[in-house]
């Protein structure tokens, strides 16, 4: 009989199955792996899902991709031999083909076979690709027919990767400067503030970026709880492939404020919702964090004219919060709505209007009781101006930036980074880095006081030309969460959007092994 002792080499394949999409190597081989305590690993394979950004002739897309610099070991790519300097990139996600009928008549079928074809090689060329970490590319595309992109960085190319896309659409329904974050795949996904309200256009993206189909479900809650849906389950995701749904056509409920959950049983896939509002204009909400008893929302406007806190209680008991602004100098409790009771099972909104009063801010919500902190999702509805140059974003709850976090598509003029410390004052680095076609990387050091924001206008690199990223880390002290508002007027709106920057997982601590991994028989 044989016993086998748990290794490193275990650990690490264990850990990278259950992340999906990052796999890690120890620099320095084996030797290093007997160090004794703890390190931290670089990513050496990540993988990027970035949804169809319009169906409207009018947009313009720009997409940005990035890798920030990193330690020693990173910038090694870890392994040796080939690919050890690793690439990054995004091709164009295959179609969705409709398979509803057998086609017979051979000069069709000729013509699709042709068509699959194009579309495949079409699919093998890269829209962008990052060379180097520490300096962007980016790539556009116009009107419509603008695809959803799927992607991998290796090696030294992997830890940090990040990517963006921007549309701008300045007419019709879906009017609005809509930004999104490309998205790394994964099994599981809240969204609280959609809605299937006849003013609402409210669609689940979901991009399938491996080889094999994905199945997906999703539920929707609203205020009396879960809303009757017979056609949310098992949902088939092609491999390679998007597709959007249109969520008022899963129930005949219309419904003002919902939360929607999205899990998959097999595969994964990126999730994000793209919402539209008849008068107000467009954007994407992304996921927001796993549910927790204390959640920040970072980064309000300080010319916000409406602010919505959209909330669930995913678990089976109620939860009871308190609402807290965390602003310029202070942290104190909206009037009238310092706390939040939120059924379980059921969606809960507060309007807390104009909160911010002309300072930036950040949300804050923690338990009223400390000993019972019901783990709750959340995510606000900001807009600003108003009557027809109204104009919307969205800030879900999400991570603390932890060791660095990056985002790209910083222009000239626009950009606003905000700082929350809810807990504790912390020292924080933001790197800006060069342009993508030209200019000088700098460095900045803040500190943020705790239960407080610091809202800071990035300096762009002297002598820039294309787009940046923001590159934050955390120096000192307590957590840091963090977003970036872009701003670009057109035609009297101020259109705006809101990304938020949690932690990019680029490094992954794993406890070495002191013992000999041989394989010992009994």
């Amino acid at each position: 009989m044989k016993s086998t002792h748990l290794s490193l080499i275990a650990g690490t394949v264990a850990l990278a199955a259950i992340t999906g999409f990052a796999t890690l190597n120890a620099p320095g081989g084996p030797a290093a792996a007997e160090a004794g305590s703890a390190s931290s690993l670089p990513v050496e394979r990540s993988s990027l899902v970035c949804p169809a950004p319009s169906t409207s002739d009018l947009a313009e897309t720009q997409y940005t991709s990035y890798t920030p610099l990193g330690s020693e070991a990173a910038k090694g790519g870890g392994a040796k031999g080939e690919g050890a300097e690793g690439t990054a990139e995004l091709k164009p996600a295959l179609p969705v083909l409709d398979d509803d009928e057998v086609e017979t008549d051979p000069k069709k079928i000729k013509k699709a076979e042709e068509a699959a074809k194009k579309a495949k090689a079409q699919a093998d060329k890269p829209v962008l690709a990052v060379k180097e970490p520490g300096t962007p590319v980016l790539a556009e595309a116009d009107g419509s027919a603008a695809p959803a992109l799927v992607g991998t960085a290796t090696g030294r190319l992997a830890p940090g990767w990040a990517a963006q896309q921007t549309t701008t659409v300045t007419a019709g329904g879906a009017r609005g400067l809509l930004g999104v974050s490309c998205t790394a795949p994964d099994t599981d996904f809240w969204f609280p503030g959609v809605s299937t309200a006849r003013s609402r256009q409210d669609y689940v993206h979901l991009t399938n970026p491996d080889d094999s189909a994905a199945v997906a479900d999703i539920e929707l809650f609203g205020a009396k709880g879960a809303v009757t849906s017979e056609v949310g389950d098992g949902i088939t995701v092609p491999a390679r492939s998007s597709v959007a749904l249109l969520l008022s056509t899963l129930t005949d409920e219309a419904v003002n404020d919902l939360t929607a959950h999205v899990t998959t049983r097999s595969g994964r896939v990126g999730g994000v919702v793209l919402t539209a509002d008849d008068g107000s204009g467009a954007d994407w909400l992304t996921a927001a964090a796993d549910p927790s008893g204390t959640l920040v929302m970072p980064g309000i406007p300080a010319d916000a004219t409406s602010v919505q806190l959209v909330a669930f209680a995913p678990g089976e008991n109620d939860a009871d919060v308190k609402v807290q602004l965390m602003g310029k100098n202070t942290t104190f409790a909206p009037a009238g709505n310092d706390t939040l009771h939120i059924k379980s099972g059921m969606t809960a909104t507060i309007d807390l209007k104009d909160i911010t009063r002309g300072e930036p801010g950040s949300l804050r919500l923690t338990p009223v009781e400390k000993n019972r902190a019901t783990p709750i999702v959340a995510a606000l509805r900001v807009v600003r101006g108003t009557g027809a140059k109204q104009e919307i974003a969205y800030i879900p709850a999400t991570g603390p930036v932890g060791a660095r976090a990056s985002v790209t598509d910083n222009r000239a003029k626009g950009s606003t980074l905000s700082l929350a410390a809810p807990a504790a004052t912390a020292k924080v680095k933001v790197t800006t880095s060069a342009g993508s076609g030209g200019g000088e990387p700098a460095v900045e050091t803040y500190t943020v006081k705790a239960g407080t924001t610091t809202a800071i206008t990035p300096k762009p690199p002297a002598g820039l030309k294309g787009a940046y990223a923001l590159t934050v880390e955390t120096v000192s002290g307590g957590p840091v969460h963090a977003s970036r508002a872009l701003v670009l007027p057109e035609g009297g709106v101020q259109m705006f959007t809101i990304q938020t920057l949690p932690d990019d997982g680029g490094t992954v601590v794993v406890p070495s092994a002191r013992q000999d991994l041989s394989v010992l028989d009994d």
